[in-house]
């Protein structure tokens, strides 16, 4: 036997587990057909946070007069962003090599597939430096992530020019002047509020009726009217025809409410969802389950094929990082025999743009489709302290609590610094506080997260500062 625990993907999933493992005493391999880190360290979470922070300063340079400060012709080098967020993307790949060195992990250079084997299956190898290499496992857990959704039928296929999916819009050559972004999710969302921090002309394209769909809706409606006031245009439940490419960049025609219309820009960005990375993998032969791109597993990421478990974005949504982390730390948990930890944590989610939004838990129209009665709270920053003293007073918390039990069942916020506000709600949620653990808890003076408090307040009519 080669190993105990074979990892295929080096993502925050497969990385993250490959850590526990070893830590538990498995010897552990790990293979990355690509860069340490996945899509996420090198293409997706730490570098686009890096533009964006870009982006806000340079928004902000045109605000001193509000802070009696003052610069002469704020101005930015392009290139000079996007390098700095390829060695922001640098280093955390260079971590992620010291962290497997650290742990004894063996990093292997290349592409898996699957091969029926005993107790787990074959693992082979195409490596990178030559030549295929055969290992037996008794476990294999497959973090092989997801990629981009195209629809090239009506045009939305990447050409690394002029139509981006994320990769490609991290790492142009020059700022567009004018861009077209395709979805408005978290990716589409983030893109947009990069590019328009930077003066380009932004129209988001979303196909159903409101922008960022899986928020709460009173978020969404916020949101949308905070973008609106920095010049991004929208065009909602809009079904897009068809993208072809002109002289000056490209067009995209839509029809909106049975109305027709083409849009131009000189680039678009492809936002429209992802799909797994399942293919070439060996998973038909093997009798793994696979619906729609993604693997079917149990609770523990069993896949019912023996010894073979699937983590993170290849296992379906929510297609999180941190959801990749822990079902990977639980996944080896499982594996070595340790007693199961919060099997069904909550998750948030966070959207970098600005203003930033952050939630977790039921949205209240989901709370009212169970049928389950629910305190709402709301606290807007505009009367809180901090946020009038930092000059960052959009936006607002909502909290949701069980009629019943007082069991706090969901958060929603949106405005400055609250993808970092969102932990202390999804504490609250993973010890099961309720309305009077939050009530009484004492928050610091003067701080954004004491419209938290008030928000809980608020829902059983204890409001302070409104």
């Amino acid at each position: 036997m080669d190993f105990d625990l074979i990892i295929i993907g080096a993502g925050p999933g497969g990385y993250v587990a490959a850590i526990r493992a070893s830590q538990l005493g498995l010897k552990t391999a790990i293979v990355e057909r690509e860069a340490l880190g996945g899509v996420c360290l090198n293409w997706g979470c730490i570098p686009t946070k890096a533009l964006l922070k870009s982006g806000e300063v340079y928004e902000q340079l045109h605000h001193l007069a509000d802070y009696g400060l003052a610069a002469d012709k704020p101005r930015f080098d392009f290139a000079k962003v996007i390098e700095r967020s390829r060695k922001v993307a640098g280093q955390l790949n260079s971590g992620v090599g010291f962290l497997m060195r650290k742990h004894k992990i063996e990093v292997i250079e290349g592409t898996a597939r699957l091969e029926k084997g005993s107790p787990a299956p074959k693992v082979i190898i195409a490596q990178k430096k030559g030549g295929n290499r055969t290992l037996q496992a008794k476990h294999v857990i497959l973090a092989t992530g997801a990629r981009a959704r195209t629809l090239p039928q009506i045009g939305l296929e990447p050409d690394g020019d002029r139509v981006w999916s994320y990769r490609e819009a991290m790492v142009p050559k020059a700022a567009p002047k004018s861009l077209i972004v395709i979805g408005s999710g978290a990716i589409g969302i983030e893109f947009a509020s990069f590019y328009r921090a930077l003066g380009a002309e932004v129209m988001v394209v979303e196909a159903l009726p409101r922008i960022l769909p899986v928020e709460d809706e009173e978020v969404s409606t916020a949101a949308r009217k905070a973008f609106e006031r920095r010049g991004l245009k929208f065009r909602i439940g809009a079904t897009v025809k068809r993208l072809s490419k002109s002289k000056t960049g490209v067009a995209v025609d839509i029809e909106t409410g049975g109305k027709a219309e083409t849009l131009e820009a000189e680039r678009a960005i492809v936002a429209v969802g992802i799909v797994g990375n399942v293919e070439d993998l060996g998973l038909e032969a093997l009798g793994v389950k696979v619906e729609k791109t993604h693997i079917v597993t149990d609770k523990h990421g069993a896949t019912g094929v023996p010894g073979l478990y699937a983590i993170g974005d290849v296992a379906g949504p929510p297609w999180l990082a941190h959801k990749a982390s822990h079902e990977g730390v639980h996944c080896v948990e499982h594996i070595a025999g340790e007693p199961a930890n919060n099997l069904n944590a909550p998750i948030p989610g966070c959207t970098y743009s600005n203003p930033q939004i952050a939630s977790i838990g039921l949205t209240e129209a989901a709370a009212k489709a169970a049928g389950r009665k629910v305190k709402v709270g709301r606290f807007p920053f505009k009367v809180n302290g901090k946020a009038i003293a930092a000059g960052e007073t959009e936006g607002f918390v909502k909290t949701l609590f069980d009629d019943q039990t007082g069991a706090l069942v969901g958060a929603h916020m949106i405005g400055s610094e609250v993808t970092e506000m969102i932990q202390g709600f999804a504490l609250a949620m993973t010890l099961e506080a309720t309305e009077a653990e939050l009530q009484a808890t004492v928050f610091a003076h003067p701080t954004l997260s004491e419209a938290m408090h008030e928000s809980a307040l608020d829902a059983y009519g204890k409001v302070l500062h409104l």
